[in-house]
């Protein structure tokens, strides 16, 4: 199967189903021999992957200039940081730590185009460390909007996570809230916005990727 998967299959995830398939075979296996442990081990194996690899429907927030999660998890760190790697500029910065518990289907902030793709291996440390950004693999996708403004959105394996999954490609346009890749296993998302974003998000927020509001642009300012 192609790595690239932009549009819904179900209720969990394409990359889910071989794992949760192994599971049934050890029930199988399990029942037909008489090892209530193996039996055991394929139900608790299964359920866990199934849970893992959901990837339920969200309701995307349709107000003007709204820039919304592009992971669920806890919000770690907001912060003003100098980006020279891909935005060349300042940029409002939010860190998204994921636990094995949270869905990690990651979805595009803003509606744009991908402009850039770009995979970076590293360690595999804790990834709510903050030198987690800077040493552990990761994969960088780089979002322009119609007005040519340029969002950052990166993809870091945490201490569990060993694959980053991309499902879309250089070119591919997105929507606000679009399906963008998978992250395996307890990970993080870092969001990059342009400096003048304003951010409605702290340290210490729960949020839910293509639905909770994580910012906006400058010239929409939130509804009264």
């Amino acid at each position: 199967m192609s790595a690239f998967s932009p549009t819904r299959r179900g209720l969990i995830a394409a990359q889910g189903y071989p794992l949760i398939l192994a599971g049934v075979v050890l029930i199988i296996l399990g029942v037909m021999g008489g090892w209530h442990w193996i039996t055991g081990l394929g139900v608790v194996s299964g359920g866990f992957f199934a849970y893992f690899f959901r990837d339920p429907e969200r309701a995307i927030p349709t107000e003007p200039g709204v820039i919304v999660s592009p992971a669920d998890g806890l919000v770690i760190r907001v912060d003003e940081v100098a980006e020279n790697e891909f935005l060349q500029t300042s940029a409002r910065y939010v860190a998204i730590f994921m636990n094995v518990f949270d869905v990690h289907v990651n979805r595009s902030p803003v509606a744009g185009t991908v402009m850039e793709m770009r995979h970076r291996p590293g360690e595999y440390k804790a990834a709510s460390r903050e030198d987690a950004a800077s040493r552990n693999e990761q994969q960088a996708l780089v979002l322009e909007s119609s007005k040519g403004r340029r969002v950052l959105v990166v993809q870091i394996a945490g201490l569990l996570a060993r694959r980053i999954i991309p499902w879309v490609k250089p070119g591919q346009p997105l929507a606000r809230g679009e399906r963008l890749g998978l992250i395996c296993f307890g990970s993080r998302v870092d969001l990059y916005l342009p400096g003048d974003s304003q951010i409605e998000v702290k340290t210490g927020d729960r949020v839910k990727a293509g639905s909770s509001i994580i910012g906006r642009w400058h010239e929409f300012p939130p509804q009264t």
